[in-house]
């Protein structure tokens, strides 16, 4: 019986473990692998066409800074992209013009939480593409917002290589191992904080919005972190995507999850 005991133990001791080299996995990633632009900032004031997080962004010729639709307070400005200073392999990240994504940061009306701001779409978010062509040439010197954030240029992008996570590698007819999953998501895999264009960083299942006029599921054009450029929470160390309808360029939303 010890005899026995002690084969049954050598076998369980025998069974090989699965060993998986990044490299390895990487090349079997290669077909999905996409280059993510990760922003290089400073703390300084820009131009109303500038790159940058927050701040005053470029607004048309007599228009007033937008507001909530829940509160009607001046809405914070997240990120406002200029084509024109993207990467050239970026340029078709959202189609042209000047990118603007707004935000109510207002907690005294709870506006996150009354529009569910976590959600595409909701009344307390703007985001839309200007024609650069329509802006004003000067910009408020300071924000109408309460409590705004600092302005930070966006003065350059580095390129990083991006990899979808497991379950939508799974979704697009690739299934990775336990151990392939576990190593991808070791090497930081999708990439985390303010990037321009590679995979969304899901915090939780894999949640592209649908665009509200052919349904169709819209594409990642940047995310915005939990506390990186912006001093900003989204939930329990959340994470927001700016998604636009590739057929319907004007159709865009900001939608978050969090841990």
């Amino acid at each position: 019986m010890i005899k026995n005991l002690l084969s049954i133990f050598q076998r369980k001791v025998d069974v090989p473990v699965e060993t998986i080299h990044w490299p390895d996995l990487q090349s079997k990633l290669s077909p999905y692998t996409r280059i993510a632009w990760v922003p290089d900032t400073v703390e300084r004031r820009a131009g109303p066409l500038a790159s940058k997080f927050s701040g005053t962004p470029g607004l048309a010729i007599g228009e007033t800074w937008p507001c909530c639709g829940h509160c009607q307070q001046p809405m914070q400005l997240f990120v406002q992209l200029n084509v024109h200073d993207l990467p050239e392999e970026a340029l078709n990240a959202f189609g042209g013009g000047l990118l603007q994504v707004f935000y109510c940061t207002n907690q005294e009306q709870e506006c996150e939480i009354e529009c569910e701001a976590y959600a595409p779409f909701a009344k307390s978010t703007l985001i839309r593409v200007l024609d650069p062509a329509a802006i004003a040439s000067e910009s408020s010197d300071s924000s109408p917002v309460s409590d705004a954030f600092p302005e930070r240029k966006i003065t350059g992008w580095i390129p990083k290589e991006d990899y979808p996570n497991w379950e939508e590698l799974h979704e697009r007819g690739m299934h990775l191992s336990d151990a392939e999953q576990e190593l991808l998501s070791e090497q930081g895999y999708p990439l985390p904080k303010d990037k321009l264009l590679g995979w969304p960083h899901w915090v939780q299942g894999v949640e592209y919005p649908s665009c509200p006029d052919c349904g169709k599921a819209m594409r990642l054009v940047c995310q915005i972190d939990s506390e990186d450029n912006l001093p900003i929470m989204f939930g329990d160390a959340g994470c927001a995507h700016v998604t636009q309808c590739e057929d319907h360029r004007d159709r865009l939303a900001i939608a978050w999850a969090c841990y």
